[in-house]
Parts: C-alpha cells; sequence; structure tokens
C-alpha cells in the first residue's frame, strides 16, 4: 500500500570504507546511526518526512542498535522527547518542518534551551523561501536567536552535511545547549556520494538501560529560581564554549580567491547557488574554486566575532548573502565590526529581495550590484552580462506567449480526491442557506481555497480551523463551518477545537475529513488509521461529549448535502460534527492496482471502470466543471457542426471514483454522464452478454 523503502534500510546499514549514493536526507538518517544515536522522533512535513519515514520503516534494524524511533503526535511532543539529553548521556534527534513545527514545540524548545542538556540534542529542520513554499516565511534563525539554540547550515553537498550531523551532537554536548540542523529543500534532494562509517549502538539505549534513574538536581529544571541563573549561564559558559568549538574544529569554511580586496560572507546552504553563478559568468573555475574570498557559514548562530574581525580587516566590503528576512546575520556581523573598530563596507539585504528564496537570478542581480560598487570592473562587467543575459532569456520567454501570461494552473486536489466532493456539496448547500464562513486548515483540504470552489477564510495553524472560528460564530447569523483532516484532529484539533468549543458551548459545525492518514506528507499512519483500533476519531468524540455526530462517505454527495443542510439549520444548540469519510485516492489506488494487476495475471475475472460524457447530450454549459473542479474533467471540440459551444469531456486520467456522476445527480445537472466496464478475464457469460448487447445496439442503430 505504502511506499517501500527497503533500498533506503539497506543504505543505512552500509559499513566503514562502503560508498553510500544516495538522497542527501537519507545521508541525514544514516549519520544520526553513524553518530551513535540513541532515540529519534519527530512530526512529519516536507522535506523532510524522508528522515522519519526510513527511521520507522527500519525499526527492526534500529532495534539490533538499540535505537527508539517514535512517530510523535505532534511536533511539540518531537521536542520533549530531548528531555532525556537533559538528565542522561545520550544522544537524541528530533525532525519537523520549519518554523512551522518549531512554533508548535517552542514552549518545549524554550525550556530545553534553559535546562541544557548532557547528551546531544540534534533538531533537523527542513526549511523552502521559495514562492511556492507550503510554509510561512518566517526564520528558525528567529527561534534560534531567542532561546540560545545553535543553528548549522551545511555547504550542500552530502560530505559536508554528514560532518555536521557529526559535529552537531559534539557542538552540543561540548556548549551543553541544543543544536538545529537547517536543510533547504533543495538540499535534501540532491544527490551524492560520501564515504560511509561504522553504525555506533549508543552505550546507553533501549538495549543497554540503566540500572537507576538519574539523582535528583534542582539545576537541570527550567524552574525559578534556577531559571535566572540558566540565563546568565548561556551568556557566560555556553556561547563562549560553542564558539570555541567552532574555531577549533574550522566548521566554517575560509576559502582564498584571487581578489582581496572584497569578499562575500554566506550560509552554508547558499554555496551551490553562489559557486554555479560565480562560475557561470568566469569567476570560479571548473572546481569550483571563486575569484573572490569567501566565508562560508556552516554554522550560522552562533557567529565567531574573532573569525568575522579576521576575513573582514583587509576588505573594503563585504557582501553578506543572507536568505530570509529579516537580516539577522547582517547585523550581528556589522555589530562585531563596529565594536572592533573595522570600517569594512558591510552590503545585504540592500542590493537583494527582502524575503523569498535566493535563487540564481536574484544571486547574480546582487553580485552584479555589489562589484559595480566595489569590485574589480571586469568582474562587475562580467556578473552584469550574467544578470542581463537571464533578464533577456525571462523577457524572451514571455515573448514567447505574444505578450500574454499564460494560463493559470492552481494547484488542487489528486483526481479521484474523496475531500472534492465535500466542498462541492457545500456549494449546492450555499444555494439554499447562503454564504458560509469556512476556517480552512493545514492539510490536503486546503487546495478548496483555490478555484473553483474558493472557501476559506483564515488558516491560522494545523488543526485550529475549529478554534479560529471561536469570536467569529457569535457575531453571524449563520453558523460557520470549520473544515480539519484527521491527522489536524489528532496532532491539535482535539483539543484546542473540540475541547475547548464543548467546554464554551460553542455553537458551529466541523466537518472532518477522515481520509486515513497524514497524506499531505506522504501517507503517514496517524492514530486512527487502524494500527490501534480503539483510537477512532467517532468515539473519541462521544466520549467528549459530541451529541450530533454523523458519518458520511464522502462520495455520497446527496447524502452529504442533506447532512450539512441540516447541521446549518437544526435548532439544536452546540457543535454538530461531520466525519467526512473516504481513504485517500493514492493509497487506495496503490494497493488497488497491484491486487488488479495481481488478478489480471493469474487470470481471475476482473472488473475496471471508467467515466464518460455523452457530447450528443452534453449541453456545454460546464456545470460540472465547475461544481467538481476535477482534474480529469475538460473541454473538447463539438461533434454537432450545428453547435460551436465545446462539450464537457474526461480524460485518461479518470479513475472512477464516481464524483462526476454523483455531482450531475444531486445538482439536477444533465443526464450526459455514463460509466463503462471492461472485464478482463471475460467468462462465458460476459461472453454471451456482450454478444447480446452489441446485436440489440445494433439493430437499434439501424432502425435509426
Amino acid at each position: 500500500m505504502e511506499r517501500s523503502f527497503a533500498s533506503e534500510i539497506d543504505k543505512l546499514k552500509l559499513g566503514a570504507g562502503e560508498t553510500f549514493r544516495g538522497e542527501a536526507i537519507v545521508a541525514v538518517t544514516k549519520a544520526l546511526l553513524q553518530s551513535g544515536v540513541a532515540y529519534v522522533g519527530g512530526y512529519q512535513g516536507a522535506p523532510v518526512s524522508h528522515l522519519l519515514d526510513v527511521m520507522v520503516s527500519a525499526r527492526d534494524y534500529l532495534g539490533e542498535l538499540g535505537v527508539h524511533v517514535e512517530a510523535c503526535a505532534n511536533e511539540a511532543a518531537a521536542a520533549a522527547m530531548l528531555a532525556a539529553s537533559i538528565n542522561y548521556p545520550v544522544r537524541g534527534a528530533v525532525t519537523w518542518k520549519s518554523i512551522v513545527g518549531s512554533n508548535v514545540a517552542s514552549d518545549a524548545l524554550s525550556n530545553l534551551a534553559s535546562a541544557g542538556v548532557q547528551g546531544g540534542a540534534l533538531i533537523v529542520v527542513g526549511e523552502d523561501y521559495g514562492d511556492g513554499a507550503s510554509v510561512i516565511q518566517e526564520r528558525t534563525y528567529a527561534v534560534a536567536l531567542k532561546s540560545t539554540i545553535w543553528l548549522i547550515d551545511p555547504k550542500p553537498d552530502l560530505p559536508t552535511i554528514v560532518d555536521m550531523v557529526e559535529h552537531g551532537f559534539a557542538l552540543s554536548e561540548a556548549s551543553h545547549a541544543p543544536a538545529f540542523l537547517q536543510l533547504r529543500i533543495r538540499t535534501c534532494h540532491l544527490q551524492g556520494e560520501y564515504i560511509a562509517k561504522d553504525n555506533v549502538a549508543p552505550p546507553v539505549s533501549a538495549r543497554h538501560r540503566l540500572a537507576e534513574p538519574a539523582g535528583f538536581l534542582y539545576d537541570r529544571l527550567s524552574h525559578p529560581p534556577v531559571t535566572f541563573g540558566q540565563e546568565q549561564d548561556k551568556r557566560a559558559m555556553r556561547i563562549p564554549a560553542a564558539r570555541d568549538y567552532i574555531r577549533r574544529h574550522r566548521l566554517n569554511e575560509h576559502v582564498k580567491g584571487t581578489f582581496g580586496a572584497v569578499g562575500l560572507i554566506l550560509q552554508g546552504g547558499l554555496y551551490n547557488t553562489l559557486i554555479r553563478q560565480l562560475a557561470m559568468a568566469g569567476l570560479a573555475d571548473a572546481y569550483g574554486k571563486p575569484a573572490l574570498d569567501l566565508l562560508v557559514l556552516n554554522v550560522t548562530y552562533p557567529l565567531v566575532p574573532d573569525e568575522i574581525e579576521s576575513f573582514c580587516r583587509d576588505k573594503d566590503a563585504v557582501l553578506v548573502l543572507e536568505e530570509g528576512y529579516p537580516e539577522f546575520i547582517e547585523q550581528q556581523i556589522l555589530h562585531i565590526l563596529v565594536r572592533a573598530g573595522i570600517a569594512t563596507d558591510v552590503r545585504g539585504k540592500d542590493l537583494f529581495e527582502g524575503a523569498g528564496e535566493y535563487t540564481g537570478e536574484w544571486v547574480a542581480r546582487g553580485l552584479a550590484g555589489f562589484l559595480e560598487a566595489h569590485g574589480p570592473a571586469a568582474a562587475a562587467k562580467d556578473m552584469r552580462a550574467l544578470a542581463d543575459g537571464i533578464e533577456t532569456s525571462q523577457e524572451a520567454g514571455r515573448a514567447a506567449f505574444d505578450g500574454a501570461a499564460p494560463p493559470p494552473r492552481e494547484p488542487t486536489f489528486c483526481t479521484g480526491c474523496p475531500e472534492r466532493p465535500v466542498f462541492g456539496a457545500l456549494k449546492l448547500v450555499e444555494r439554499e442557506v447562503g454564504p458560509v464562513h469556512v476556517a480552512a486548515d493545514i492539510g490536503c483540504h486546503a487546495f478548496a481555497t483555490f478555484a473553483p470552489f474558493s472557501m476559506g477564510n483564515s488558516i491560522l495553524g494545523y488543526g485550529m480551523s475549529l478554534a479560529s472560528t471561536a469570536a467569529v460564530g457569535p457575531i453571524q447569523q449563520r453558523r460557520t463551518l470549520a473544515v480539519m483532516g484527521d491527522g489536524g484532529f489528532w496532532h491539535n484539533g482535539l483539543q484546542s477545537g473540540v475541547a475547548g468549543t464543548l467546554f464554551n458551548r460553542g455553537d458551529g459545525v466541523l466537518v472532518i475529513m477522515q481520509n486515513g492518514y497524514a497524506s499531505a506528507t506522504g501517507q503517514q499512519a496517524i492514530p486512527s488509521s487502524g494500527e490501534v483500533p480503539a483510537m477512532a476519531i467517532e468515539p473519541t468524540l462521544r466520549a467528549l461529549g459530541v451529541t450530533w455526530l454523523r458519518t458520511v462517505r464522502t462520495y455520497a454527495v446527496e447524502t452529504m448535502v442533506r447532512t450539512l443542510r441540516e447541521a446549518f439549520t437544526t435548532a439544536q444548540e452546540g457543535l454538530k460534527v461531520i466525519i467526512a469519510d473516504g481513504e485517500c485516492m493514492l493509497a487506495r489506488r496503490r494497493r488497488e492496482k497491484v491486487d488488479e494487476a495481481k488478478n489480471i495475471a493469474a487470470g481471475a475475472r476482473v472488473e475496471t471502470a471508467r467515466f464518460g460524457i455523452d457530447p450528443d447530450l452534453c449541453t456545454g454549459d460546464h456545470a460540472c466543471i465547475r461544481l467538481s473542479g476535477c482534474p480529469s474533467l475538460t473541454v473538447a471540440a463539438n461533434p454537432d457542426p450545428l453547435r460551436d459551444r465545446p462539450v464537457s469531456h474526461v480524460t485518461q486520467d479518470c479513475v472512477a471514483c464516481g464524483l462526476c456522476g454523483e455531482m450531475a445527480h444531486a445538482a439536477a445537472l444533465c443526464p450526459s454522464f455514463y460509466r463503462a466496464t471492461r472485464i478482463h478475464n471475460p467468462g462465458l457469460i460476459d461472453r454471451l452478454m456482450h454478444r447480446l448487447r452489441g446485436a440489440v445496439i445494433g439493430w437499434l442503430a439501424r432502425r435509426v
């Protein structure tokens, strides 16, 4: 049913001297084992879902090493796992998606960072600053600064990434502070190789247990009055210890160039993008040796003042390449240089875009502006030519469309997604009851905020939709609707939404999309996936006191319309919950296609279906497309020469979910949809029925 991680698990078993070849995020997983990690946890989210997926799939092998693995209920639970490293000399790693995960985990992170750690504590976060990112654009750097958690941003090549994992644990232990390992989406998915080491079985682990717990030490609690002393310790001991480790092990790289008067200071994660632009402008050779001095910060927090001073002292100007906003690193560099009395001109965000991903185009433009002001004329000319060439190529691309923008392709639900019919049903209900305030949530169902549904007034966090209607409901004449997935329900919605609404006697409608998985992140199991039968959503809600509760098959559009209508119009006060039940179509089809192929190969009778539209009956009003938005529904030329309006058409992408027919029936549309069944390995009766149908159809056709 799910993707197999057998090949990735095999890579985790490589020994000393063997070559690891593969994806960077899997290399991180291997590096954790080489570092003697004792426990791993986390919450799935791109681009680091792979790390936890592989670890969970490799539980049997990890059990042999004594490594404990947990798929946590949310990021706060994952961060709380690191409490083991406060009291015991064990190394632990947790992972989650970017700033959104760190926000959920912030309470635990603050307390962890205050108490400090004995064993190494590493937090692997996936970052993405691009305009297509599925997260808000805030920075993990802010969390690192406020809580004094070290931030490692490795150069995007596998040897460096693996080294930084190992150094991350050692840095954490040397300074008694946790550390972030920040990986951009391009870094996580790059391919490469490195020479592996043997995995290290942790000395204290699930296999080698301690005879007695740690003795009580109040100083290891993040609780008054010792918290004040812990804050003093951060400044007086932990930061100096971290800087000393970074300096001694040369975690940051000074790359010498030929132009000594100017230099670049950059986050390690931006190294590949920068070198590519320098090479294209002729300012770096085929091996990546640049013409400009570079200070590559594989550790971006804390900065080491004497490294910054040494790099800048003999330079007229330096350019700081820092992705994201605000410019934390640039501000600190200016502060360090002013304190040291160094007059080097520092440039940065004034030459770059304030926020967003530093693509090759942006880097080329920023470098061109910097070199024109401070660099050698020849270098400035070459970089400006590159930047202008990129812009010319873009203009040529736009001109190919004759000045018109390309047709929009907005994100949408997968073909056959069981969540689409719920929003189609809601559109039909709104015709009767009027517009409804819809609180959206994180998850696949957020695609309903795009056309053709355009539903959703707010998104405030994973599982927070119902809580976000708390102050909206009392000021609305009509009941509000909150939508969350089953993943969001277990992540946060149960306590912050359902429990809060019941406690405050709220009156609204909640739709829970029960598709069986945390689908948007790769179909990971959740508490109600069936692995623990007692953890089902419906009995959980009844136990909390929800009395108006309905479970409806999502594809049953008419039933869903009736249920939504009842929820909005019933005289019964209080929370009304509709569980929209329909398995994720991707997971379902992966399972069914394998079974179908096996049965067909074995000669068994198998029926497969698909839907179509009779072009002679289609009126061309395309209401079916506007109501469902299915990607397999499109338009085609009208076969009738007397009609010029295009007809609706079902493409070969159809997965036979039946939504188009259900929607047409529920909305009283034209009867142009048909269902066709293909029979593999037909039997005698099937063949006879086929001949009979063919004869009848042929006779009717001849009469016409």
